[in-house]
């Protein structure tokens, strides 16, 4: 059996992450095994066309987190896809792919944007960012933090 180079990092049920390229650091997140995806709330999202080409604008957060910015975040890098939320619906949702950092490990993540404006974490970590190299301690939280 092939022995694994570098040793898995323990996460909690409750992390802090970080998004360089969208001007955030630590943010709450939950991570979550039963998630696929991950996702981000946003608190504006619409497209429009620019030079004959479709760019999404985007708002990340709601003006009472401490994090909210009122910046406008723009691209033209971003795809449409088909994503089952909490509730059971499918949702057609703007995903955009990203730098975001977990326990120091970077990594380059596809991230929805949607409305978790009614949810206790404006973060949502799924399994497809935890499965290579992160191990998920549910009683624990917070266990990145107490590292530094």
């Amino acid at each position: 059996m092939k022995a694994r180079k570098t040793p898995k990092t323990i996460v909690g049920r409750k992390e802090q992450v970080d998004f360089p390229e969208l001007g955030l650091y630590a943010i709450d997140a939950k991570i979550d095994t039963g998630a696929y995806s991950t996702a981000i709330h946003a608190h504006k999202i619409w497209t429009e066309e620019i030079d004959g080409e479709e760019v999404l604008n985007f708002e990340l957060l709601d003006p009472d987190n401490p994090l909210y910015r009122k910046t406008i975040i723009r691209t033209r890098s971003f795809y449409r896809k088909k994503v089952r939320s909490s509730n059971g619906r499918i949702e057609k949702r703007f995903i955009i792919k990203t730098k975001m950092i977990l326990g120091g490990r970077k990594r380059k993540a596809d991230v929805s944007l949607t409305n978790r404006g009614k949810m206790r974490y404006p973060v949502l970590v799924g399994r497809k960012v935890l499965k290579n190299g992160f191990l998920v301690d549910v009683s624990k939280t917070n266990v990145i933090q107490k590292k530094k």
